[in-house]
């Protein structure tokens, strides 16, 4: 009975330790703020949305888009990762080539508790080694119906790809893995645009 009282205090004190230890985490300012969305107007666009990347920053879209043009690529999966990996060396060489396009990555989920929304992305920060790659990768906990609405995505079983300019009108859109077809109709919309 004795080792049994012991073992309960144990496991109390842990959680204990824990929830201070995630206290004072999240009171260091690596918690993660809730997503805001604002979409402009009918139409399709890219709407004001906010977000943290895995370097911790926030940032406002389209506000904050360092490009002229910029490439958006949006998964709603974790799954959907291995698809956004096939478009990633296209997006690099379109940034050595281009000057004035960006690329970013937006991963779309549900709204969620802050301590979920923490851990999604120091889990995320954790797996991506590359700084470049974690500055470029802002997640977004929102409304994803309104957020997917503004967009005109009518489905998640896919990524969906969106060239869009400082004011977020959509210039060119894409969905699914990479596909050279797709690759070169991308590099024309943005050599159009940036003309």
């Amino acid at each position: 009975m004795k080792r049994k009282k012991k073992m309960i205090i144990g496991i109390v004190v842990l959680v204990i330790i824990i929830l201070v230890g995630v206290g004072i985490w999240i009171s260091r300012g690596v918690r993660v703020g809730e997503s805001r969305l604002q979409v402009a107007r009918e139409e399709p666009h890219f709407p004001i949305v906010s977000g943290f990347n895995l370097e911790r920053q926030e940032f406002e879209f389209p506000r904050d888009f360092e490009g002229e043009l910029n490439l958006v690529i949006v998964p709603f999966e974790m799954r959907q990762q291995e698809d956004v990996n096939t478009w990633i060396p296209t997006a690099q060489e379109l940034e050595r080539s281009f000057p004035g396009f960006v690329y970013y990555e937006l991963p779309t989920i549900y709204r969620l508790p802050t301590l979920s929304r923490t851990f999604i992305n120091e889990g995320m920060r954790a797996g991506i080694p590359d700084q470049k790659a974690r500055e470029r990768t802002i997640t977004l906990y929102l409304d994803k119906e309104a957020f997917k609405k503004a967009l005109g995505i009518e489905s998640e079983e896919v990524i969906h790809l969106f060239l869009v300019n400082q004011e977020g009108d959509i210039l060119w859109e894409g969905e699914g893995v990479y596909a050279e077809d797709k690759a070169e109709d991308l590099a024309s919309a943005v050599q159009r645009n940036l003309d």
